[in-house]
């Protein structure tokens, strides 16, 4: 979102640092110069737009008035005046043609829409360069992309004369959905190929439907804790469950979530492809089901959202049954009495919960020497005491599962630990089942990358900070982006959604960059583990370089009034930030809702707030909101309230 914006929609309003009204004399002289011919209409305005301008409501500002006089106007043509354009969203503005918008320090039209009564800047200018016309100089914006407004959703845009679509978008799951629906609301024709079924990974082997069975496992042991339920005064006889109906439970959400995802698109106009689908070359893609001719569309802009695959280790044996991966899991055919899972992350964590309130037994096998290595450490080791040392879990850490053969003939599985040291052999393991949680991998064989000449790295396409996919030289390809993790930034799907939602905002005209920073994760173990921004080790290092002091603010959950009313006191709610300036460098929080709780966290270091400013703000009572309360206001801060900051951060 452009740093100035102050709306949900995130178009710009005037305010105070970018709004001096000009005098009737000075607001003419604007209006006079605009009409003048130095711009031709836009090609990809349609009649009707060219015949309703007139009637755009258009707010022209001065933002240094000084600057543009009659006489400094007429001088020679290395001036720059200080012009301001302000704009207010209308269904009757006029979007830029390949060039959305012109900003310099002098020249800027504030307004993430950058609409101006249907002219348009030449496409063929390269970044950087500058068209001279009247003796005034106009600088390309740096990623500048057509923007176009010619229709509402209902019928979701009229294409281009020369594209089938505006914007054509590759894998239908989280990120390709949000990027679709936020290219409607912007106007654009929308097209969207999806070679297995909509939702992706996340919808149909992922977040959806783990949530499902972590739901049950939730049950299950708030049913089996006796001393929980005793100090509550309930009496409950022993729990037990059903687990085909635990697995009918987790596909039927799966199938309710898909469906709302497609009737979404279709209700919106967007164009589902079905087939794989590869790139031809700029504007140009074909898609196709096997044993079916191929189709070929273009767009103006494509989007590649293929999302990943999960991630087998060399030696490891998949045969779905008793050497599975987190797609096999999700299914829960069966519920084995030992089970080793190799990897303790989220993917890791997350079945060890279930496995567990469901009777198994589990043993991690972990490639570092601590668990749950991508965690702040203080956070780990409380999670650790909570989630795994009570529970009928042991752990091998520091060791590779280097062969893993699935059961056969009355045989076990039979897993193969390697030091990951020495290399040397460590151990054997003979397990009932075995869950490979060692991440995922991109999947982005067969996109036709070659043919833009785009080389994968470690099978991730590579991106700018803005998405848009460099070639193997190092050179952005115009009109192409890649988001979610297929580009390997943030391998989330809220964050490629993020991400779509960011690069449909560039192909409209707007600069935006996504701070990764600002978005936060969860992990649904019972209790909950949730994050935002940066580890204290990572905080610290960035403090060493950069030459500052961080600080560090707890809190228990055991204060909290909501949390001792549920029984649910264990947990931990952390801040860094920077003393000398109230800057949230990162939030971890291990409790009760945890992963609903960081969003405060999330949306205060997205929008730039500061901890001497978010301390005032107010929670209700008791809620679980006010552990972050009570961690904001325990922060002591050198500096007095100050305005937020909002500039992006790419990383």
């Amino acid at each position: 979102m452009d740093p100035r914006s102050n709306g949900t929609d995130g178009h710009v309003r005037p305010t105070s640092n970018c709004f001096i009204p000009p005098t009737f004399n000075q607001l003419s002289l604007i209006v006079a110069v605009i009409r003048m011919p130095l711009l031709q209409p836009s090609n990809s305005i349609s009649h009707h737009h060219r015949s309703t301008h007139t009637h755009t409501h258009t707010l022209i500002q001065l933002a240094s008035v000084h600057a543009f006089t009659p006489q400094n106007f007429a001088t020679d043509s290395q001036m720059q005046p200080s012009l301001s354009l302000c704009m207010p969203h209308s269904p009757n503005s006029l979007a830029l043609d390949s060039c959305s918008s012109l900003t310099s320090p002098n020249l800027r039209f504030c307004g993430l829409r950058r609409e101006i009564s249907g002219f348009s800047v030449p496409s063929q200018l390269k970044r950087g360069q500058f068209i001279r016309a009247k003796r005034l100089i106009f600088p390309r914006k740096a990623q500048a992309s057509p923007a176009k407004v010619s229709a509402s959703s209902d019928d979701n845009g009229s294409p281009p004369k020369s594209f089938d679509y505006d914007l054509i978008i590759i894998g239908a799951g989280v990120g390709g959905h949000g990027a679709a629906l936020h290219a409607v609301e912007k106007g654009l024709k929308t097209a969207i190929i999806e070679g297995d079924m909509v939702g992706g990974t996340c919808v149909n082997r992922g977040c959806v439907p783990s949530k499902a069975l972590l739901a049950v496992s939730g049950r299950m042991r708030e049913l089996q804790d006796q001393h929980h339920l005793k100090a509550l005064g309930l009496q409950v006889s022993a729990a037990g469950y059903d687990r085909q109906a635990v697995a009918g439970s987790a596909n039927n959400l799966a199938s309710k979530i898909r469906s709302n995802l497609t009737n979404s698109l279709k209700a919106l106009g967007v164009d589902i492809l079905t087939g794989m689908g590869r790139i031809l070359g700029p504007h140009k893609v074909k898609y196709g089901k096997v044993g079916f001719s191929d189709n070929v569309v273009t767009a103006r802009d494509i989007i590649i959202a293929t999302g990943s695959v999960p991630f087998v280790p060399k030696g490891i044996e998949v045969d779905g049954k008793t050497v599975i991966t987190s797609d096999h899991a999700l299914k829960l055919e069966f519920v084995p009495d030992w089970v080793a899972i190799v990897g303790s992350g989220y993917i890791g964590l997350e079945f060890s919960d279930v496995y567990t309130a469901l009777g198994s037994e589990v043993t991690f096998v972990e490639a570092l020497d601590q668990l749950m290595p991508g965690f702040d450490p203080e956070i780990s080791k409380l999670a650790q005491r909570v989630l795994i040392n009570p529970r009928k879990i042991d752990y091998h850490t520091g060791v590779f599962a280097t062969k893993i053969t699935p059961a056969k003939d009355g045989k076990p599985v039979i897993i193969e630990l390697t030091d990951a040291k020495t290399k040397e052999p460590k151990d054997t393991l003979e397990v009932d089942a075995a869950l490979i949680a060692t991440g995922r991998a991109p999947f982005t064989n067969g996109l036709g990358l070659e043919n833009i000449n785009v080389e994968t790295q470690r099978g991730f396409v590579p991106v700018d900070e803005r998405m848009q996919v460099k070639d193997k030289d190092g050179n952005l390809v115009p009109h192409v982006y890649c988001i979610g993790d297929a580009n390997g930034k943030m391998m989330l799907a809220h964050a490629a959604s993020a991400q779509g939602i960011s690069v449909v905002e560039q192909v409209t005209g707007t600069d935006h960059v996504l701070n990764h920073l600002s978005i936060p994760a969860a992990c649904f173990t019972h209790p909950e583990i949730s994050m935002v921004g940066l580890t204290e080790p990572q905080a610290r290092e960035k403090a060493q370089k950069e030459g500052f002091e961080i600080s560090v603010a707890k809190t228990s959950f055991k204060a909290n009034t909501k949390a001792l009313a549920e029984n649910e006191g264990e947990g931990l709610a952390k801040l860094i930030f920077r003393p000398d300036n109230g800057e949230i460098l990162g939030v971890h929080i291990f409790g009760m809702h945890a992963a609903d709780l960081i969003h405060e966290a999330s949306n205060a270091i997205a929008l730039g707030t500061r901890v001497q400013d978010i301390k005032f703000a107010v929670h209700a009572h008791p809620t679980l909101s006010e552990v972050l309360d009570e961690l904001f206001k325990s922060a002591k801060v050198n500096a007095r309230g100050t305005r937020p900051i909002r500039e992006p951060i790419a990383v």
